[in-house]
C-alpha cells in the first residue's frame, strides 16, 4: 500500500492528545510539479496567442518600426506627418512616468510606431486572405503555369514566409463561400442524369425548377446571412446533425479505422511497441499545444485550416437522449486501457516529466501480468458504447451518475486517449490473403466490448505488438488523424527505436506506483442493459463484410503515364466494377476537402458522371476502338478531376443542399425536391486515404514502410464503402466493405472486379504491369 499513501498530500489521526497531521513530502512535491507545469502551459498558450495574434507580425518587427520612428525624429526627419505631435499634445501633462519633454517625446512615438504596426499587421492580413481567396491554380493543367499564378504564388510566398507556428494563417484563411443556388442545381440534375431515365429525369428537373424559383430565394438569404455571421456556414450543422444527432451505433456505422506499418516490423513486444507509441503520441499533444506542428500546405505555400486538431486528445462523445455533445478538456494526464475485461488508468507524467518509453512499457507490462478477474459487469461495459445512442445515454444516467461508477467512468472520457490491449495477434501476410482482412475487421468492431467507441480514437495493441487506431468520426476527418499516425510510426522507428531484444531503450523507474485498478459498481439492472447493447453490437459486427487486399500490378508512377490523376483512375475503374458487379450504376460518394477555408471539412464529390457512364458502356459493348476507349476515358478523368477541384474549392453541391434543407426545416418549410435529394441512399461510398503529410522518413530509401491505410463500415445496408490509399510507385491498398445480409453485395467479389477493372483500363494505354 506505499504507492495508496504516497498518492496522500496529508493524513490526520484523531487521538486524546489532539490532532496528528502526517505530511507525505512526496506527495506534495508531485503536487507542486505538476502546478509549476500547468503554468508553464498557461504561459506557452499566452505567448503563443500573442505571437499568433499578430502573425505575420512579431515583437522584433514593433521594435524595427520603433526604432525607425526614433532614428528618423533624431534626424530631424518627420515620417509620422505631424501624427506624433498630435498624440504628444494629447497625453495627460504633469501626471505618470511621462514628465519630462523626451519622455512624453518617446511614448508618442511608440504609440504611433504600434498603430502602423498593427495597420500593417492588418493589411497583411487582409491581403493575404484576399490572395488566398484565389483557386484558379487548381484550375491549371499540370506544367502549364499562367504568369498571373506565377505572381500569385510569389505574393503568398512573401506574405507568409515567417517561420509560421501551427495556427498562424487561421485569421487569414477565407470563409466558404456559399454558392449559386442555380448553380448547385443544374450541377445536381446534371449529376442525376446517369441514374434516372427520361420521365424519372423530367420529374426530377420539375422539382427542381419549382424549388429554385419558389422556395430557394427565401433558403438562400438565411444561408447568406449565416455565411456572414459564422466562420463556417456548413461546419457546425454538419457536425451536430451527420455526427451528434445519429442515434444509430458508432460502431461500423460513423467510427473508422487506421493500420500499421504492414510490410516491416519493429518489435514483437506488446507493451515495448505500446510504451513508443504512447510517449510518442504524448510528445505530439505537447507539440500540439504548443503550436509546434508546422501547418499542412498545398503545394508548400497555401496553408490548409488546422481547427480539427484542437480536438485530437483530451476528447470525449457523451451520449444524449436527442443529441450527442464532444466534451474536450484543456488537459489530461492519464490514459485509460482495457485488458481482460478490466479498465485501469496509468499516469502519463511523474510530476511534471513525461514518462519515458521504458517507463511506460513497464507499466503495460504490470497490465499485462495482472491476473485479477474482472469485476461484476466490468468485461463488457464497453458495448455501451457501441450499440444505440439513447440506451447508453439513459445507463449512464442512470448508473453513472454517482459514486465509484461515476469516478471511473470520469477517468475513462477524461483520459487523453484510450488504449485497448488484445489477447489475439494480428498482421498482413501477403500469403494469407486473409490476414489483412482479419486484422481490419479487429480495428473496425473488436469484440464489440473491447473498445471505447465514444473516445476520440483508441490505441489499439496487438499480442504480437501490431498497432492500430479506431477513431470517433465526429471530432474530425481522416487525414487530421493520418497526421498524428504518420508521426506516431515515425517517430516510433526512425527516433524512439527498440534495444536487441525489442524492449524500449533506457531502464525503468521501478520507484513509479502501478496502474490503477478501476472500481465498478454495476447492478444486475445495468449488466441486462449492458448485454442488450452487446447483442446489438455484436449482430451489426458479425454483418460486416472486409474485403481488404494490397494491389501489386501498379500504383501512380504507372498511373501517371496514361495522362490522369491516380484518383480520377481509380475511382473510374470502380465505376466498371460497380457495373459489372451489379449490372447497374449508383449515387456514389466521394469525400474531398474544404481546408482552404477556415473550418472547412468536408465537401461530396459525385464520381457517377455522364462521362464515366458513357466509358463503362462502352468497356462493356467490348466493340470501340481503343483509341476510342481512350478519349472517353480521357474524358471522364478530366470531368472527374474539375468535379474534385470544384467541390474543394467550395463549389460543391451537396453540403449547400443540406444546408438549405435544415434551414427550410427550421422555418417550417416544405420542398420535396429537398427532401427526395436528402433521402437518397449512397450505394457507393468512397474515399482516398491521404499518405506522407509530414516527411518522417524518405519512402525512397525506406519503400517497405507503408502503412495499409484503413476503412469504413458500408454506409447503405445494401451498398459498398471503399477507402483506398495509393501508397506508392507500384501499390495500391483497398478496403471494400459490405453486409452479409444484403444478397446483392459481396465485397470479395467487388474487390476482385475492382483489380479486373484497374488492369482492363491500364491495358488501354498499354501499361505494363509487375508481376506479383
Amino acid at each position: 500500500m506505499a504507492e495508496a499513501h504516497q498518492a496522500v498530500a496529508f493524513q490526520f489521526t484523531v487521538t486524546p492528545d489532539g490532532v496528528d497531521f502526517r505530511l507525505s513530502r512526496e506527495a506534495l512535491k508531485h503536487i507542486y510539479l505538476s502546478g509549476i507545469n500547468s503554468w508553464k502551459k498557461r504561459l506557452i498558450r499566452i505567448k503563443n496567442g500573442i505571437l499568433r495574434g499578430v502573425y505575420p507580425g512579431s515583437p522584433t518587427s514593433w521594435l524595427v518600426v520603433v526604432m525607425a520612428t526614433v532614428g528618423f525624429s533624431y534626424c530631424k526627419v518627420d515620417i509620422s506627418l505631424g501624427l506624433v505631435c498630435c498624440i504628444q499634445r494629447c497625453l495627460p501633462e504633469r501626471c505618470g512616468p511621462y514628465q519630462t519633454p523626451q519622455t512624453r517625446e518617446l511614448l508618442s512615438m511608440a504609440i504611433f510606431s504600434t498603430g502602423v504596426w498593427v495597420t500593417g499587421i492588418f493589411l497583411f492580413r487582409q491581403t493575404l486572405k484576399l490572395l488566398l481567396s484565389y483557386h484558379g491554380w487548381m484550375f491549371e493543367m499540370h506544367g502549364k503555369t499562367s504568369r498571373f499564378t506565377k505572381i500569385w504564388a510569389i505574393c503568398v510566398r512573401l506574405l507568409s514566409s515567417q517561420r509560421p507556428m501551427l495556427y498562424s494563417f487561421q485569421t487569414s484563411l477565407p470563409k466558404l463561400p456559399v454558392p449559386n443556388v442555380a448553380a448547385t442545381i443544374q450541377k445536381y440534375l446534371e449529376s442525376v442524369r446517369p441514374l434516372l431515365d427520361d420521365e424519372e429525369y423530367f420529374r426530377m428537373e420539375t422539382l427542381a425548377k419549382e424549388f429554385q424559383d419558389k422556395t430557394a430565394p427565401r433558403l438562400q438569404k438565411y444561408l447568406i446571412l449565416k455565411s456572414w455571421w459564422a466562420t463556417n456556414y456548413v461546419s457546425d450543422w454538419w457536425e451536430e446533425y451527420v455526427y451528434l444527432r445519429g442515434r444509430s451505433p458508432l460502431m461500423v456505422n460513423s467510427n473508422y479505422y487506421v493500420m500499421d506499418f504492414v510490410l516491416v516490423k519493429n518489435t514483437d513486444k506488446q507493451a515495448a511497441r505500446l510504451g513508443n507509441a504512447v510517449h510518442a503520441m504524448i510528445m505530439y499533444r505537447r507539440k500540439l499545444d504548443r503550436e509546434e506542428i508546422k501547418p499542412v500546405m498545398a503545394l508548400g505555400i497555401v496553408p490548409m485550416c488546422c481547427y480539427q486538431m484542437e480536438r485530437m486528445f483530451n476528447t470525449t462523445r457523451i451520449p444524449g437522449k436527442e443529441t450527442d455533445v464532444l466534451q474536450h478538456l484543456a488537459e489530461s494526464r492519464h490514459v485509460a486501457v482495457y485488458h481482460k475485461g478490466r479498465f485501469f488508468k496509468v499516469w502519463l507524467y511523474e510530476g511534471s516529466r513525461l514518462l519515458k518509453p521504458r517507463d511506460l512499457e513497464m507499466q503495460f507490462q504490470k497490465i499485462l501480468d495482472d491476473p485479477s478477474p474482472p469485476q461484476p459487469g466490468e468485461e463488457k461495459l464497453a458495448a455501451l458504447t457501441a450499440g444505440g445512442r439513447v440506451e447508453w445515454a439513459q445507463a449512464r444516467q442512470a448508473f453513472f451518475s454517482s459514486g465509484k461508477n461515476k469516478v471511473s467512468l470520469d477517468a475513462i472520457e477524461r483520459a487523453a486517449f484510450f488504449v485497448a490491449l488484445d489477447e489475439e495477434a494480428h498482421s498482413y501476410n501477403p500469403d494469407d490473403e486473409a490476414s489483412l482482412s482479419l486484422y481490419g475487421k479487429a480495428l473496425l468492431h473488436g469484440n464489440c466490448y473491447n473498445r471505447w467507441f465514444d473516445k476520440s480514437f483508441t490505441l489499439i495493441s496487438f499480442k504480437n505488438g501490431v498497432l492500430g487506431l479506431n477513431t470517433e468520426h465526429a471530432w474530425a476527418d481522416a487525414p487530421i488523424v493520418g497526421h498524428l499516425w504518420e508521426f506516431v510510426l515515425g517517430t516510433d522507428t526512425f527516433h524512439l527505436g527498440y534495444t536487441e531484444t525489442g524492449h524500449c531503450l533506457g531502464e525503468p523507474n521501478p520507484m513509479l506506483a502501478p496502474p490503477q485498478r478501476l472500481q465498478w459498481d454495476i447492478p444486475e439492472q445495468c449488466q441486462a442493459v449492458i448485454e442488450s447493447s452487446y447483442q446489438i453490437a455484436k449482430a451489426l459486427a458479425d454483418d460486416v463484410e472486409l474485403y481488404c487486399f494490397q494491389f501489386l500490378h501498379f500504383g501512380k508512377g504507372l498511373i501517371k503515364k496514361c495522362r490522369t490523376s491516380p484518383d480520377a483512375f481509380v475511382q473510374i475503374a470502380l465505376q466498371l466494377a460497380h457495373f459489372r458487379d451489379k449490372g447497374k450504376f449508383c449515387l456514389t460518394y466521394e469525400a474531398s476537402m474544404t481546408r482552404m477555408f477556415r473550418e472547412g471539412r468536408t465537401e461530396t464529390v459525385r464520381s457517377c458522371t455522364s462521362e464515366s457512364t458513357a466509358f463503362v458502356q462502352a468497356m462493356m459493348k467490348g466493340s470501340h476502338m481503343k483509341s476510342d476507349l481512350q478519349g472517353l476515358f480521357r474524358k471522364a478523368s478530366e470531368k472527374h478531376q474539375n468535379m474534385y477541384r470544384l467541390a474543394m474549392t467550395g463549389a460543391g453541391i451537396d453540403r449547400h443542399l443540406f444546408c438549405l434543407y435544415l434551414v427550410s426545416k427550421y422555418l417550417g418549410v416544405s420542398s420535396p425536391f429537398l427532401a427526395e435529394v436528402l433521402s437518397e441512399p449512397w450505394r457507393l461510398s468512397t474515399s482516398q486515404i491521404p499518405q506522407s503529410q509530414i516527411r518522417m522518413f524518405d519512402p525512397n530509401q525506406y519503400p517497405n514502410h507503408l502503412g495499409a491505410g484503413g476503412g469504413f463500415g458500408p454506409v447503405a445496408d445494401d451498398g459498398y464503402g471503399v477507402s483506398y490509399m495509393i501508397a506508392g510507385e507500384n501499390t495500391i491498398f483497398f478496403h471494400v466493405s459490405s453486409k452479409f445480409s444484403s444478397s446483392e453485395t459481396n465485397a470479395q467479389r467487388f474487390g476482385n472486379h475492382i483489380c479486373q477493372a484497374l488492369l482492363d483500363i491500364a491495358d488501354l494505354f498499354q501499361v505494363p504491369k509487375a508481376n506479383n
